[in-house]
């Protein structure tokens, strides 16, 4: 069962709350957390706040984020530039992501793992880092896409951050140059705004979080649904 929404509270007390939870879970094995959520909702500010949170507690943290596993430009636009269906199903590497670092640290994982494969920047390989995690570690992941088949089973906690497009259109696009169009009704976007309603139809992250937070306004998210994991 879900609780309640609670109404608003500061991110950081939030923050706090989850990284408390976190610091007395034990698993077997890394914990693994995800942060989902649409682009430009504040996934990777929220993850940096909890994994220096969970720092703090005295747990190590692995930070690492689906943009590490990005597909070459060949891959990610074969079905054509405005795709949304190329956007959705081929934006990331999901086989490679799964073999060197989500399944090293799961359940009989070797924890020897690598925290990124690609630059989509540039367009390139990175070398391969092999790493060896501390079993008392966390993983803290952020990405879009993080409740699709095939990645929802890996979460043993997973948060999604929730906000409409109207309000994260503009946020991405405040980023700076190479973000894109303020404008949600801008052709460019609708590649990026159409694939991620296949995503929230077909996956339904809101049913399926841990954690499902309102984000539409960064200092004070509302906690939709809490639903804490069973311990192990």
């Amino acid at each position: 069962m879900s609780d309640p929404p609670e109404g608003r509270r500061s991110a950081a007390l939030l923050v706090e709350e989850i990284a408390s939870y976190i610091r007395h879970y034990e698993t077997p094995q890394v914990l693994r957390v995800g942060v989902d959520g649409v682009d430009g909702v504040g996934k990777t500010a929220f993850a940096d706040m909890l994994a220096r949170a969970i720092e703090a507690r005295g747990r190590a943290v692995i930070r690492a984020s689906v943009d590490g596993f990005h597909n070459p430009g060949k891959v990610r636009y074969r079905r054509g530039r405005a795709s949304p269906v190329g956007f959705y199903l081929d934006s990331y590497d999901y086989v490679a992501l799964r073999k060197v670092l989500l399944d090293p640290l799961g359940p009989d994982g070797s924890r020897t793992y690598c925290p990124a494969i690609f630059d989509h920047v540039t367009d390139s390989p990175l070398p391969m880092r092999m790493l060896v995690a501390d079993p008392a570690s966390v993983l803290v992941f952020d990405g879009i896409f993080l409740h699709r088949p095939g990645l929802r089973d890996v979460w043993d906690l997973s948060i999604f951050l929730d906000a409409p497009f109207d309000v994260t259109i503009p946020r991405g696009a405040g980023r700076g140059v190479g973000w894109g169009s303020p404008d949600v009704h801008a052709p460019l976007n609708q590649r990026y705004i159409e694939g991620q309603r296949l995503y929230l139809r077909e996956s339904e992250p809101q049913a399926l979080a841990n954690f499902v937070i309102d984000y539409s306004d960064f200092a004070n998210p509302i906690v939709v649904a809490r639903r804490w994991p069973k311990p192990f």
